[in-house]
């Protein structure tokens, strides 16, 4: 999408404001007694809050509403989204995949959070540990809806159809050859432009990082630069028919309705080490040409 913006670099600290609302981060504090424009201080942590300087990771956010105004939170169908690994018989042989079907638009509308399908993983998000591997299957976006992943790391990759990420922090535009990351307790919505597919890796309780370069020297695998997180973004919006949160908790699907958008922030800082609280997407194709190996980009 023409004139999104991105800030460049992994491991960077940032500071971002939407400039509809020019001095909207506090200077000098994170949380003062009253914030510019009236807006809500609110830390979202990636670590624990003692952690070491070095590893401690969270991020600032200046909200038009605090973001626990909804009504409580209900257990909804999960559809072919599992953690139940142990329920399960174990197969020794080889498995391979036809590609997904993707559903018609003229038959059942479809979004991402309806179209996750698990695949396999191996842990569990209780002792957060393991990871699950999905693909998603849409053809229609989110609308007045949004997810929230508490048990881990999504990293999404398009295979078919470019996607557009509306989350807390910015929005992304990512296309196949390309991308994302959305870390744990972030809010986020996916829009599609047609039938759409691809795969989703979650991590449960550690975040991606770059590798390091060993023996194959300073200039390897992929650099820091290249990854590109959105500049903040924020839309003012009541929805007096309701807004759908969709949480992911515990491997289950749980909802709650609020009367207004929740990616509504004006401002962010972020402190952010390896940016384990914000988002961000990366392209290989294009920064690398098409021989970069893709388990080289993270671990």
């Amino acid at each position: 999408m023409a004139g999104l913006k991105y800030l460049s670099g992994f491991g960077n600290e940032f500071s971002s404001e939407d400039p509809r609302c020019p001095g909207s981060l506090p200077e000098g504090q994170n949380n003062p007694q009253v914030c510019p424009y009236g807006l809500y201080a609110e830390q979202l942590s990636g670590s624990a809050f003692t952690c070491p300087r070095a590893t401690n990771k969270r991020s600032w956010l200046y909200r038009i509403l605090p973001s626990v105004r909804h009504k409580p939170f209900t257990a909804m169908h999960c559809g072919n989204l599992t953690e139940k690994w142990d329920e399960v018989e174990p197969d020794p042989n080889q498995l391979r995949w036809l590609p997904f079907t993707i559903p018609k638009s003229s038959e059942k509308k479809v979004d991402f959070v309806m179209g996750l399908h698990t695949l396999c993983g191996a842990g569990d998000t209780k002792s957060r540990n393991g990871i699950g591997i999905h693909m998603f299957t849409c053809n229609t976006s989110m609308v007045d809806r949004c997810f929230n992943n508490s048990d881990g790391d999504f990293l999404i990759v398009p295979q078919h159809g470019e996607i557009l990420v509306t989350t807390e922090f910015g929005r992304m535009m990512v296309e196949p050859n390309e991308i994302c990351v959305i870390q744990q307790g972030m809010r986020f919505s996916v829009d599609v432009f047609g039938e759409t597919r691809g795969y989703v890796l979650e991590v449960y309780g550690a975040h991606f990082e770059l590798p390091d370069l060993g023996p194959i020297g300073a200039n390897g695998l992929a650099n820091p630069r290249d990854f590109l997180t959105p500049v903040a973004w924020y839309e003012d919006r009541e929805v007096a028919t309701g807004y759908t949160v969709i949480n992911k908790y515990q491997g289950k699907l749980f909802s709650s309705q609020q009367d207004f958008s929740p990616l509504h922030h004006s401002g962010d800082s972020m402190a952010l080490e390896t940016f384990t609280t914000t988002v961000y997407k990366y392209t290989p194709g294009e920064l690398h040409g098409h021989h970069t190996v893709w388990p080289s980009i993270m671990r």
